[in-house]
C-alpha cells in the first residue's frame, strides 16, 4: 500500500512538471547550407511596438536553441543574419520546435506547445489565403498582358471576393479559437483598424478565455473598450492635462472653462495628413474664435524642439501640450488614438458633440453650433 502511494505522488508529480514548465526551450533547425556561426536573434517588440533584442545565438551544424523564462504567452520573431525575413513564434513556458529551410523561412513549421500548435493552425490557413491571393494576382497580370479586359474584370471582382473572404477567416478564427494567444492579436487587430463595429468586437473580446483576456494584449484591448464608452458622441469628454511647450501644465477644463466649443486636436509634427489640415483649423480658429471657438493641441511627438518648430512654422496660435511619449501618450491612450489625425469637438459643458470633421465639415458644424 505504501508503495502505491509513493509510486501516485511520482506520477502527480510528473503531471505537475508537464502541465506547468519551469522555463521554455525553442529549438531550432535550419536545413540549407548555413555556416556554423551564423548569428539568430530572437526579438519581440516593446511598448512602442519597436523590436527589441531579446537574445543572440548561432547556429551549429543547422541547429540553435534559445531557452528561457515567459510570464505568459508573447510573440517573437526569430531573425537569421544575412537573411531577409523572420519566424514569428509564440514563446511561452515549454519546448517548442522551429523547422525552416533558409530559402524559405517564411514557410517555417512551428509546434511543441499549445499556443504554437494553434498557432500553426492558423499560419497554415493564411499560407494558403496568400498562395491564393498571390495566383490571382499572376492570372490578372496575364489577362492584362494578353489585353483580355473581360478576363481581368472578372478576376477583379474575384479577387474582391476573397479580400473578403480573407478578412472573414480572421475573424471566424478569433470567435472559433477563445483560448487562442493569437485570437486576441487580432482583435487587438480589428479594434485598432476599426474594421468591425465596436460591439461586435467587444463581443469577441468577451468570449475570450479568462487566460487571454488576462495577457498584456488582453489587458491593453480592455483598456480601449473601455475608453471608447467615454469618448463617444454624447458623452462627457475625460479630464486631462500635460506639460505646455513652456513646461506649465494646462487641462482641459482650463479650456473648455473659457470657450463655448472647444477642438480637442490630435496631431504631430511628422505627421503629414496632421500638417496638411493644420491650415484648415488656423482657419476655422481665426474666423470664430471671437464667437467662442478654441483649440487645444495634444500633439503625439516625441522630440520638444520638432513639436515646437511646428507650432511656430504652421502658424497653430492656440494652446499646446504634450507628454512627448507618441502614441503611448496617456492622453492617447484614454482617447483611444491609434491614429492621428484625430478631434474631438466639444461644447460649452465638456460634452463630445462631432469626431474627426476635417476640411469643410469643421466649419460647418463649428457655424451651425455657434450661429
Amino acid at each position: 500500500m505504501k508503495k502505491l502511494f509513493v509510486l501516485s505522488l511520482v506520477a502527480v508529480f510528473i503531471a505537475s512538471c508537464k502541465s506547468d514548465p519551469k522555463g521554455y526551450t525553442l529549438s531550432g533547425t535550419i536545413t540549407g547550407e548555413t555556416e556554423n556561426g551564423t548569428q539568430i536573434f530572437l526579438k519581440t517588440t516593446d511598448s512602442l511596438n519597436q523590436l527589441v533584442d531579446i537574445d543572440t545565438v548561432k547556429v551549429e551544424n543547422g541547429l540553435f536553441s534559445f531557452s528561457g523564462n515567459q510570464v505568459e504567452p508573447k510573440m517573437h520573431y526569430i531573425f537569421v543574419d544575412q537573411l531577409r525575413g523572420n519566424v514569428p513564434v509564440i514563446v511561452e513556458n515549454g519546448s517548442i520546435e522551429v523547422k525552416f529551410q533558409k530559402d524559405s523561412i517564411d514557410q517555417a513549421q512551428i509546434k511543441g506547445t499549445e499556443q504554437n500548435d494553434m498557432f500553426m493552425d492558423f499560419l497554415t490557413e493564411t499560407r494558403k489565403l496568400s498562395q491564393r491571393a498571390r495566383s490571382m494576382q499572376d492570372d490578372m497580370r496575364v489577362a492584362a498582358q494578353q489585353r483580355d479586359t473581360a478576363t481581368v474584370t472578372a478576376l477583379r471582382e474575384e479577387f474582391i471576393e476573397f479580400q473578403e473572404d480573407a478578412k472573414n477567416f480572421n475573424t471566424t478564427y478569433a470567435k472559433e479559437h477563445p483560448n487562442a494567444y493569437v485570437s486576441v492579436l487580432i482583435i487587438g487587430n480589428l479594434l485598432a483598424t476599426k474594421t468591425l463595429p465596436v460591439e461586435e468586437i467587444r463581443s469577441m473580446f468577451e468570449a475570450l478565455s479568462p487566460e487571454m483576456k488576462a495577457t498584456e494584449p488582453g489587458k491593453q484591448i480592455a483598456e480601449q473598450l473601455e475608453n471608447l464608452k467615454s469618448t463617444q458622441i454624447g458623452s462627457i469628454a475625460p479630464d486631462f492635462s500635460a506639460p505646455t511647450p513652456s513646461g506649465d501644465v494646462l487641462a482641459l477644463s482650463d479650456v473648455t472653462s473659457n470657450a463655448k466649443l472647444t477642438l480637442v486636436d490630435f496631431w504631430a509634427a511628422w505627421c503629414r495628413p496632421c500638417r496638411a489640415e493644420n491650415p484648415n483649423i488656423v482657419a476655422v480658429y481665426k474666423k470664430y474664435r471671437e464667437k467662442g471657438f478654441d483649440v487645444l493641441g495634444v500633439s503625439l511627438d516625441n522630440n520638444a524642439d520638432h513639436w515646437n518648430q511646428a507650432i511656430q512654422s504652421d502658424g497653430l496660435e492656440w494652446n499646446h501640450i504634450s507628454n512627448l511619449q507618441r502614441f503611448q501618450d496617456p492622453i492617447a491612450r484614454l482617447y483611444n488614438i491609434n491614429a492621428i489625425p484625430a478631434a474631438f469637438l466639444l461644447d460649452d459643458k465638456g460634452v463630445i458633440v462631432a469626431r474627426d470633421l476635417r476640411g469643410p465639415a469643421l466649419e460647418e458644424k463649428v457655424s451651425e453650433l455657434l450661429n
